[in-house]
């Protein structure tokens, strides 16, 4: 598939999501104007709403990776994870806070991320990436918390109608924010536990949420860093040393409400805590 939109379009629309960003009022999904747009259109309006805030100040920090359990996939009817960009400003340290009125529909998602000592750049290797790989350039692994949003209508109020997988792209993925925490888990440890059997427990206010495993995220959450390094290489974008990257959710996404208090057990690897005032 190729781009449908004209440049204009695609710098309309990513204004439009800057816009609701900044006012915490909701801009129309994309694709009710635009039912036809590809998946190249979405990226395309995701990288230019980056562009947009890096432009007035914003640095990448690094990447998420998004939809890696097969049941989101279904219910998103799309056969591969999604992918947006970590800018400096989303990042939340452990017991830090965010206001429920800065954002439209925050939730939260129980991750783990790799922060990466070197580039990590599928062609210098000369045949497919794997998971030795992603480790081998990994400086350490922490526990994390996704926050996630929506700047277009999850749900539109005029007609009910639900936005797509297309919107969310759009909406750089759904990114707004991570939580990282003080503890950096070696990569001989985290092999050790075997990411793929850790897990956490997610409470809030006292009441659990969410619980699961690291192999929710493509059975080996380093999977998910396999899959981003090679999908982006198509697009000239490298992962590099210093970037933190997210490498999928392996709860279903828990609403954030004004009062609540997170907390989120990993076990062995620390607690992460987050309040929304």
């Amino acid at each position: 598939m190729s781009l449908t939109l004209s440049v204009e379009h695609i710098a309309l629309l990513a204004a439009e999501h800057e816009q609701a960003r900044i006012s915490a009022v909701a801009c129309d999904p994309v694709t009710r104007r635009f039912p036809d747009i590809t998946l190249e259109d979405a990226y395309a309006i995701q990288a230019a709403w980056i562009d947009l805030q890096v432009a007035n100040g914003a640095t990448i920090k690094g990447h998420k990776i998004g939809l890696t359990s097969r049941a989101m996939q279904m219910a998103m009817k799309i056969d591969e994870p999604d992918f947006g960009a970590l800018l400096d400003d989303m990042f939340i340290p452990s017991g830090g806070s965010i206001a429920a009125a800065d954002h439209l529909d925050p939730k939260i998602e129980v991750e783990f991320a790799f922060v990466l000592a070197r580039d990590l750049v599928p062609h210098e290797f000369g045949r497919e990436l794997t998971v030795d790989d992603v480790y081998a350039a990994t400086s350490h692994v922490v526990p994390a918390l996704e926050l996630i949003d929506a700047r277009s209508h999850r749900v539109h109020p005029d007609d009910g109608r639900t936005r797509t997988v297309l919107d969310t792209i759009s909406d750089n993925a759904a990114n707004s924010g991570i939580v990282v925490g003080d503890e950096h888990v070696s990569v001989d440890e985290a092999r050790h536990g075997d990411l793929r059997w850790a897990g956490a427990i997610a409470y809030r206010n006292g009441v659990v949420e969410e619980t699961g495993l690291g192999a929710g995220v493509l059975d080996d959450p380093a999977m998910g860093i396999v899959w981003l390094a090679n999908r982006l290489q198509h697009i000239s974008i490298p992962l590099v040393a210093g970037e933190t990257i997210l490498a999928g959710s392996f709860t279903r996404p828990i609403d954030c409400r004004s009062g609540d208090e997170f907390r989120v057990d990993f076990g062995y690897l620390g607690t992460l805590e987050l309040n929304v005032t």
